[in-house]
């Protein structure tokens, strides 16, 4: 009996409800409360993992654009592939691969 009334007392006291209170508004209802700082944490990591991949992708494009700039045997195969040129004396034929669903 005496530990509840020590419990009783503690939780009348006005300090305690103070603080509680305070934790209590800070953690759910404030405008930067934790969901929102977990929520922010997420963006940050997706977000980096964004840049890492256009990174490489930047990397992939100059590499592409520098050899297009210095081997004429590249520029031939990037007209091929992207834009279906061909010589005069050929025929081009364009096979669609069945995709997946």
């Amino acid at each position: 009996m005496k530990y509840l009334n020590g419990t009783w007392a503690i939780l009348k006291n006005k300090y305690f409800l103070a603080i509680a209170f305070f934790i209590v508004w800070m953690s759910f209802f404030d405008p930067k409360d934790w969901g929102l700082i977990f929520a922010r944490r997420e963006k940050l990591q997706e977000l980096d993992k964004s840049e890492k991949h256009l990174t490489l992708q930047i990397a992939d494009t100059r590499k592409e654009l520098d050899l297009l700039k210095t081997n004429a045997q590249t520029i031939e195969k990037y007209a091929r592939e992207k834009y279906y040129m061909k010589k005069d004396n050929e025929d081009l034929f364009i096979v669609n691969s069945a995709e997946k669903k």
